[in-house]
């Protein structure tokens, strides 16, 4: 089927003709008549299929239809009209599009400026990271079109912004990702809001059951396409598996890079905090690369996407999945994953980069122990084996410069497995080497590179942690006697703490037990957990010993024994 066998209005015709559409893609040619119809769609297809043409060309050419004055039409004019249009559209109508990701928001609104430029037809992105201002200008300005992710939308709907009874479609685009992200609630919310009367509609590369059960809880009775069923990924995507160790990745990527030398490339990793490493990896030798996360800013990441979409020597993007759904970027034409996804239907995803419409496109994913359960999950998903690649010896890169150990990749130090941490964040502590650092609860601190035990305040110490006096508690005395000059105990065991509960006069030099000084519990409390984390070293100190029995009575016992002996 062609676009020009849909009947579409002159206006939207002409722009698709401009744009170089002239054949429906399978889920187009599924999708378009009943949506043209006013049916509740929920469409399945891979990526790079034209899932956002499938629902954008039929809303508008209803939009348009519905804008049609029809009492100046004969009567077969006007019963076909209004079967494929918007009854009584106002000015104030709009659908509304929800989108997971902002990149997400800024593709489709860019979709309907296409379309829409020969008709007049508008359209305003809402989303967080950005300011207000330019968002609110575009509403009151009147749209047919509102691209959103959930949460912006919900702010400007409290603040009374937007009006969601003027809502008469709604669109879901890549759904099944707006619940993994935590969108769920945020969608029944904003459902519970808009008029039940509203067409309905759900595009996504995979669709779970809960978002479909979802949408029959607010009464929509979507028709199911499926275009995906028999086949996960796309066919003119050649995709192969390196198995290599963990830290040989940064070679096998350089290498893979070099041997290839794509036009367009995005490398994918799972955690947020490898993406500027590896980026700054390839850069440094001598492959240019940009990378894009939520780490960064709005503007950032808008600044990034221009650079990576214009024809420079920067055309290797290292992304997390932020990048990974729905982004139509032309000219793709190898994707790698740093780590196999944690889920089978993101691999679909991402390796969906590339390849698109009908170009081929290869993806490479290199495995290593930490990536097994993943890759099984995938080729589950897959009901295949992949193919493993290989590469000759020759190919690789081994001179190159090493990639910052102070990750999820960096190699253990100093204890071995403990030190890695996730989504490439350094371990707790500040020590950046891998490891796990000494001391804590656990035994004697490392200070500054020096092992070993030392003293602490918590312990009793009136000293804090660079040796200053604190304060707030009583200065150590010089001699074995309690600060109060009461007499210490019997032998000449270590000085104690003038908070101790040991024996002899307390601090307060009243002669009242330690126990009553105010401070008593919780010097207390410490100075036993220093005892029980203590050291063998000299530093710490050990336990008093027992005073002998007094000699008096030992003589008295000896002298009766032998008295009886001896008669």
């Amino acid at each position: 089927m062609n676009f020009a066998e849909l009947q579409l209005e002159p206006s939207l015709s002409s722009s698709i003709v401009q744009l170089g559409y002239t054949e429906c893609t399978p889920i187009q040619v599924l999708s378009i008549p009943p949506v043209l119809e006013g049916r509740d769609v929920a469409g399945l297809a891979q990526t790079g299929t034209g899932k956002t043409a499938a629902f954008v060309i039929p809303l508008m050419d209803r939009i348009l239809k519905g804008q049609i004055k029809l009492e100046s039409l004969p009567e077969e004019k006007r019963a076909e009209i209004q079967k494929r249009s918007f009854h009584d559209w106002r000015p104030l109508n709009y659908v509304l599009i929800l989108v997971p990701t902002r990149e997400l928001a800024e593709q489709v609104h860019e979709n309907i400026v296409k379309f829409g430029q020969g008709s007049g037809l508008r359209g305003v992105s809402i989303y967080g990271g950005t300011g207000y201002d330019k968002q609110k200008e575009g509403l009151r300005n009147g749209v047919e079109f509102v691209v959103a992710t959930p949460g912006r939308l919900i702010d400007l709907y409290k603040e009374h912004i937007v009006d969601l009874k003027q809502v008469r479609a709604i669109v879901f685009d890549e759904a099944d990702r707006m619940f993994d992200m935590g969108f769920k609630d945020d969608m029944k919310y904003i459902l519970s809001r808009v008029p039940r009367e509203r067409q309905f509609l759900v595009f996504s590369a995979t669709l779970n059951f809960e978002v479909l059960n979802t949408a029959y809880q607010f009464g929509a009775e979507p028709l199911e396409i499926d275009v995906s069923r028999d086949q996960a990924k796309a066919e003119n995507v050649k995709d192969e598996i390196f198995h290599v160790g963990n830290e040989e990745k940064p070679m096998y990527l350089l290498s893979l890079l070099r041997k290839h030398n794509p036009k367009q490339a995005i490398i994918f990793s799972n955690f947020k905090f490898n993406v500027e490493k590896i980026a700054r990896f390839l850069t440094d030798n001598g492959v240019p690369a940009v990378a894009i996360s939520s780490l960064l800013t709005q503007a950032q990441r808008n600044r990034v996407m221009e650079q990576f979409k214009a024809e420079n020597e920067k055309n290797i993007l290292v992304a997390t999945d932020v990048a990974a759904r729905g982004l139509d970027i032309k000219g793709v034409d190898m994707v790698i994953n740093f780590e196999m996804p944690q889920d089978a239907e993101s691999y679909v995803h991402r390796i969906g980069r590339t390849g698109r419409a009908g170009t081929e496109g290869t993806a490479f994913s290199l495995v290593s122990d930490r990536d097994v359960e993943s890759l099984s999950r995938v080729e589950d998903y897959l009901k295949h084996k992949l193919p493993i690649g290989w590469i000759e010896d020759a190919e690789l890169v081994r001179d190159a410069k090493r990639m910052q150990e102070d990750g999820v990749y960096s190699r253990p130090r100093d204890g071995g497995g403990g030190g890695r941490s996730q989504g490439g964040r350094p371990p707790r502590g500040g020590d950046s080497r891998g490891g796990p650092r000494g001391g804590g609860d656990r035994g004697p601190r490392r200070d500054g590179g020096r092992s070993g035990p030392r003293r602490d305040y918590r312990s009793g110490d009136n000293r804090g942690p660079g040796g200053e006096a604190r304060g707030d508690r009583p200065a150590r005395t010089g001699s074995g006697a309690h600060a109060s000059g009461g007499p210490s105990r019997q032998g000449q065991g270590p000085k104690r703490h003038p908070r101790s509960n040991s024996g002899g006069a307390s601090a307060n030099g009243n002669g009242a037990p330690a126990g009553k000084d105010a401070n008593f519990k919780k010097t207390h409390n410490k100075e036993h957990a220093h005892k029980r984390h203590a050291s063998k070293s000299s530093q710490h100190r050990k336990p008093h010993p027992k005073s002998p029995p007094p000699a008096g009575g030992v003589l008295k016992k000896v002298s009766g024994f032998f008295k009886k002996i001896l008669g």
